[in-house]
């Protein structure tokens, strides 16, 4: 039976991204795309287990990973997902309510 990502020790998460990522390397070297982007998500998920969600707060606008251009202010916080709006460069909201895991969100704007 599959473990939960939030039993995991953080060493444990460590060795899991590692071996993700040997395999998304795999997968992208044999042009298998929609395994590479499993292991990917994957990858994305387990990272934000890493991470403090309560490091992130309400109103804070991040940067998001993989979209140039496009920012994430939060709403509230559930776990390792972080809820709230994507917005472009001027502000105007693309998403109303979107939720994206932690370890997508960079460099902290506001």
């Amino acid at each position: 039976m599959q473990r939960r990502y939030s039993d995991y020790t953080v060493e444990e998460l460590r060795q899991e991204i590692a071996e993700l990522t040997e395999k998304a390397r795999k997968a992208e070297q044999m042009g298998i795309v929609n395994e590479y982007a499993v292991y990917q998500r994957k990858i994305i998920m387990a990272k934000s287990y890493t991470m403090n969600p309560k490091e992130f707060k309400k109103g804070q606008v991040y940067e998001i990973d993989g979209a140039p251009g496009e920012q994430f202010q939060i709403d509230y916080m559930n776990g390792v997902f972080a809820w709230g709006s994507r917005q472009n460069n001027q502000n105007e909201i693309l998403n109303e309510e979107e939720a994206l895991p932690i370890a997508l969100l960079t460099n902290r704007i506001e």
